[in-house]
């Protein structure tokens, strides 16, 4: 008996601020930027890449192509989505004090 798999898109799962917080989190706690900019774009995708690059000034082919798995975003395109999506980046200190 073969199976057939479906392909997934987890931009379709991107429904709410929730969805996306949550995304947005496991990719930051893997502690793999790779995988950060990938979760990213496909956050922009859920939201329309159109849309984005209208806000953020940037080409939209520009933008799939530096948030694709193998893709290489600068911290200036990160930045720039993450304030188009509502979301900031923040710090907390994870060791000990100097």
């Amino acid at each position: 008996m073969s199976k057939t798999l479906i392909p997934y898109d987890p931009a379709e799962a991107l429904t709410s601020n929730e969805a996306i917080d949550e995304f947005m989190k496991d990719a930051f706690e893997s502690g793999n930027a790779g995988y950060i900019a990938y979760a990213l774009g496909i956050v922009a995708r859920a939201r329309g890449m159109t849309e984005i690059a209208k806000e953020t000034g940037l080409a939209r082919e520009a933008l799939y192509r530096s948030f694709a798995a193998e893709g290489n975003p600068t911290l200036k395109s990160v930045l720039a989505i993450m304030q188009s999506l509502g979301l900031e980046l923040t710090m907390k200190r994870s060791g000990p004090s100097i």
